[in-house]
């Protein structure tokens, strides 16, 4: 089981930016892929971004243009930059790696986007 904590949420305005970071306990290269997820209130959780072991990324359709999903091997930590926020990605954001067949998550970081 990897380890895995997120940090960087909080409160921003419509139009605002945050980063948020992902610490992993294993090095990240040695991983299949790791991505973000979110989850807002009442609803399903959703795939934000993901970046496979070769570096290759892909996001969802409604974050295109606006995140970037990146990391630092030797931090061993993925990032998330979120650029021109909108109140439908208030949500809590979830780390995940996956390591052959097995998928870990982090406890999540809340993300709120005030119009």
């Amino acid at each position: 089981q990897v380890q895995l904590v997120e940090s960087g949420g909080g409160l921003v305005q419509a139009g605002g930016s945050l980063r948020l970071s992902c610490a992993a306990s294993e090095n990240i290269f040695r991983l299949n892929a790791m991505g973000w997820y979110r989850q807002a209130s009442g609803k399903e959780r959703e795939l934000v971004a993901t970046i496979i072991s070769g570096g290759s990324t892909r996001y969802a359709d409604s974050v295109k243009d606006r995140f970037t999903i990146s990391r630092d091997i030797p931090k061993d930590t993925v990032y998330l930059q979120m650029n021109s926020l909108k109140p439908e990605d208030t949500a809590v954001y979830y780390c995940n790696a996956l390591l052959n067949g097995r998928s870990s998550w982090g406890r999540g970081t809340q993300v709120t986007v005030s119009a």
